[in-house]
């Protein structure tokens, strides 16, 4: 019996050669895509649940509140961890982390290890990250001491053990022992890191670090006892800050409430700074667009399949005459589904494999190694092709087998009205899909093209810039360079738009002539910053070598940190006081507001002040043409002065850009998954197209024998479907409103989606549409009218 069902399924597959083919594609597109979203979806929930002790991981947090502001901030002071651990029996264990960029010298070698960490002997405790060499209770415990990755090993001892020994760590060349050997940390970590540094190492360097209440430096983690409530932990913290730190507080006019956030929460649903962040609405973004894009390959195959209910009409009433039972049809035709879906699980396969490189290409990140790399994932992929095949299958089963053969046999069958609307109805919401992803392309790119062209308020372009990380001859490389051609100016700071700025503690005189409390972000800079840069004056004026004051006693402002301390125009803040890390004077001049940080942050107060010991970051305007002499000149004049340190160097303007980098995946990311519901909705339209042309054949041969042009026929057979079409644009489009906009609240700067948007969703939908009718109307159209007549 099985035998016989399959050749019947196969022969009807292979008579039927383009519907087979439709059905099989749009299958395997979409399941395909869905498989891909699948894997990112599932990627980006796993961050952090491979540590066994999670569920009781928490990062301590603070909420900060000024006279000027509320500061949500994922750091804490330094004394937290160990004074919560003595204070609190909850507590098992603590770890501290802070980020670093060091300089690692060992013989010849030397690199700047960006990817670095300051951490306490306990994190082994905490975290799962996995040592292969060293003992996991001591390997962060001494001073100078340190853990690499495996890469890290391989970089600077190839296959040698590394264990025992040194390398020469900072500008100071500090040696320092390699006490473990650390597995890479998994992608799907928020924490990554080459090395690690014992925390010890750092309170080496700066004894008070560990006394510093003031100091927010510290990502503090806390591993509570099991059964312990976080929530009544909490309520225990007013106390404890109140005790340690209470009159402190009350001087600086700075209050703050601890909180704990679980560590599985950071990723996706935090708002506060963390080593990586990523978007839970993006991931309800593709989620959603998933199981859209595998509604439109299932409405393709039970469209397609039920609107060749006529031609299967007499098989069927053949068959039951002959003592087929409903049951034995319904397995049978759900057996075809299920075998086209196997078909298009084998394609899949065969899909995913040549693609899955260009998309953890395109995700940023190696959501998946292989499609054998779990076999569970072949298993999975396996039973939702077959599910699929059932799922899909079950409609057009129940209604091919309820035909009654009498009427099919005497040549009166039709499929009826519901199957009409049904199928009228199922193009609708697969072109409504399509109409709302084609909307959502275009305010994804519009936003993206926004955030790149709109005016910063700064110059990035042709800007050179050369992180000197501190080294003592800063300075005189800053100044060696200035005469070498095509460098037009140089400047100094202690950093550049799109990066990090210090949050100093500040007083600045407000409107009513007290010294209000503010946690400001700080550039320090030379006398060129403000001109190299080329930002606005708007009151007041720069610093100037010709007052001897700007120095050490001169502040400059930006426009936002005016009326943050109450004053309606600029000119009102010229001459107040402030007072900002032991520095004290006025304020010299407001600069127009300018873009620091990205447009998905509203523009925040800034102070601008001489400091040269805290300059490290220097950036070079150059001039267009012969760049990689000027940058080999740039190169010399380092390597001359700073030899143990190696060079290296970025344009600010994709620096800046870099900010974007999610987003712009999330585009593209977008894009593609949209373009793929695009085209499986194309396949399911031109199918349909197709099998209309040839159920009128007859029909369209009379028309023409009677004086229809081409052009009439063409309209004919279109317009129906465009209909459908404008029904599709006007639910779509404040379905596609209503996300869109939601998406957009991520930014603070961003475009409205005008009603032109809507217009052009709308008319590249009917475009899509007309051109996948088309072909099929015109070969209609022009197809002999004797032959048509004929056809029936």
């Amino acid at each position: 019996m099985l035998k016989n069902y399959l050749k019947i399924a196969w022969r009807n597959l292979w008579r039927n050669k383009v519907f087979s083919f439709i059905n099989v594609m749009g299958l395997t597109i979409g399941l395909t895509a869905c498989f891909f979203i699948f894997l990112y979806v599932r990627f980006e929930l796993s961050y952090d649940k491979f540590h066994s002790k999670g569920d009781r991981i928490y990062r301590v947090i603070c909420d900060i509140k000024t006279p000027s502001e509320m500061i949500k901030s994922g750091s804490t002071p330094w004394p937290f961890g160990p004074d919560m651990q003595h204070d609190f029996p909850e507590v098992e264990a603590f770890t501290r982390f802070s980020g670093a960029n060091l300089l690692v010298k060992k013989g010849n070698l030397s690199f700047q290890e960006e990817h670095s960490l300051f951490a306490d002997s306990s994190l082994f405790r905490v975290f799962d990250f996995k040592l292969i060499y060293g003992n996991p209770a001591t390997a962060l415990k001494e001073v100078n001491s340190v853990v690499l990755s495996k890469t890290a090993v391989k970089k600077y001892f190839g296959d040698t053990d590394p264990v025992g020994q040194t390398v020469q760590l900072t500008g100071a060349l500090v040696p320092v022992t390699i006490t473990g050997v650390m597995e890479d940390m998994p992608q799907n970590s928020q924490i990554k890191a080459d090395m690690l540094v014992s925390m010890s190492t750092l309170v080496s360097m700066n004894p008070r670090i560990d006394k510093a209440w003031g100091n927010f430096g510290a990502n503090t983690f806390l591993l509570l006892k099991p059964n312990t409530n976080p929530a009544v932990l909490t309520t225990k913290f007013p106390d404890f800050v109140e005790r340690h730190n209470g009159d402190e507080r009350r001087k600086a006019k700075m209050f703050y409430t601890v909180l704990l956030q679980p560590l599985e929460q950071i990723y996706l649903h935090s708002d506060r700074d963390s080593f990586e962040n990523g978007s839970i609405t993006n991931v309800y973004i593709f989620s959603i667009i998933a199981i859209f894009i595998l509604f439109i390959a299932c409405i393709n195959f039970i469209n397609l399949t039920t609107a060749r209910s006529v031609e299967r009409a007499k098989e069927i009433g053949i068959r039951k005459v002959v003592g087929a039972t409903r049951v034995e049809l319904i397995r049978q035709f759900i057996g075809e589904c299920v075998l086209l879906c196997l078909m298009a699980f084998v394609f899949t396969v065969v899909l995913f494999v040549a693609l899955l490189p260009s998309f953890n290409l395109l995700a940023g990140k190696t959501v998946s190694t292989g499609l054998f790399a779990n076999a569970w994932y072949i298993g999975a992929l396996l039973a939702a092709a077959v599910g699929i095949g059932l799922l899909a299958g079950v409609y057009p089963a129940l209604v091919l087998s309820s035909f009654k053969p009498v009427t099919v046999l005497k040549g009166r069958f039709s499929t009826g009205t519901k199957g009409i609307f049904l199928r009228k109805g199922l193009v609708v919401t697969q072109f409504a899909i399509s109409i709302a992803l084609i909307t959502g392309t275009i305010v994804v790119y519009l936003q993206m093209h926004y955030v790149h062209s709109k005016d910063l308020g700064f110059n990035k372009d042709q800007v050179l810039v050369i992180d000197t990380h501190g080294d003592p001859a800063k300075h005189t490389f800053r100044t060696s360079i200035e005469d070498i051609p095509k460098v037009n100016s140089v400047t100094i700071s202690s950093g550049i738009p799109g990066g990090e700025t210090n949050g100093a503690y500040s007083e600045i005189q407000n409107k009513q002539g007290d010294m209000q409390v503010a946690n400001l972000d700080l550039y320090s800079v030379d006398y060129n910053f403000l001109q190299q840069y080329k930002m606005k004056i708007v009151a007041g004026r720069g610093f100037s070598r010709d007052y001897g004051s700007d120095s050490s006693h001169a502040l400059v402002i930006n426009e936002a940190a005016a009326k943050l301390f109450g004053y309606a125009t600029p000119d009102e803040a010229i001459g107040r006081g402030y007072r900002q890390w032991g520095h004290e004077g006025t304020i010299i001049g407001v600069v127009k507001d300018f873009h620091f940080r990205s447009l998905q942050q509203d523009i925040k107060p800034l102070t601008i002040r001489m400091e040269p010991q805290d300059c490290e970051v220097v950036s070079v305007n150059v001039a267009p043409g012969e760049l990689s002499g000027t940058i080999a000149a740039i190169e010399r004049k380092w390597r001359t002065l700073m030899p143990n340190r190696p060079f290296s160097y970025y344009f600010l303007d994709e620096f800046f850009d870099r900010q974007y980098r999610t987003e712009e995946r999330f585009g593209k990311l977008f894009f593609n998954f949209a373009l793929l519901a695009i085209i499986i909705s194309c396949l399911g339209l031109l199918g349909l197209a197709s099998y209309s042309a040839m159920q009128r054949t007859r029909e369209i041969g009379i028309r023409k024998v009677m004086g229809a042009s081409v052009a009439d026929i063409v309209n004919l057979l279109s317009k129906e479907f465009l209909k459908l079409v404008l029904i599709s644009f006007v639910i779509a489009t404040p379905v596609a409103w209503y996300f869109m906009h939601k998406w957009l609240q991520v930014f603070a700067y961003r475009i409205s989606i005008g009603w032109w948007v809507f217009a052009v969703s709308g008319i590249i939908a009917g475009i899509i549409a007309i051109g996948t009718i088309s072909y099929q109307a015109l070969k209609a159209a022009l197809a002999d009218p004797v032959k048509s007549m004929r056809a029936e």
